[in-house]
C-alpha cells in the first residue's frame, strides 16, 4: 500500500470518533517532536480492559515509513477496530 493511501485511511479512522470498542491507540516516539522512531498501539477489548501494546521501531520517522502505515492500517482492519485514536503530537523519549 502507497504511503499516503495509508496515512489518509488512519485519518479517517481516526476523524470518525468514540465509536465504542475494540479501540486502537496510536502514540508515535522519538528522541525530538519532529522525528518519530517508534509508534505504540494500544490495543482495549472492551470497557475496562487491560491495554495490550505492540511497539514498531524505525531508523526514519515512522509517520512517514510505508511498511510501518501498512501494518497499522492492516492492524486497524484484522483488529475490526470501531474506534481509532491518535495521541497528538510526538512523545519525546530520551
Amino acid at each position: 500500500m502507497h504511503l499516503e493511501k495509508a496515512k489518509k485511511r488512519i485519518a479517517k479512522q481516526i476523524n470518525k470518533g468514540f465509536d465504542g470498542y475494540p479501540q486502537i491507540t496510536l502514540t508515535y516516539a522519538g528522541k525530538s517532536a519532529d522525528c518519530a522512531t517508534e509508534v505504540v498501539v494500544g490495543f482495549i477489548a472492551k470497557a475496562g480492559a487491560t491495554v495490550q501494546e505492540q511497539r514498531f521501531v524505525s531508523k526514519q520517522d515512522a509517520r512517514q515509513d510505508e511498511t510501518i502505515q501498512s501494518v497499522l492500517v492492516k492492524i486497524i482492519e484484522r483488529a475490526d477496530a470501531r474506534t481509532v485514536t491518535e495521541t497528538p503530537g510526538t512523545v519525546v523519549i530520551s
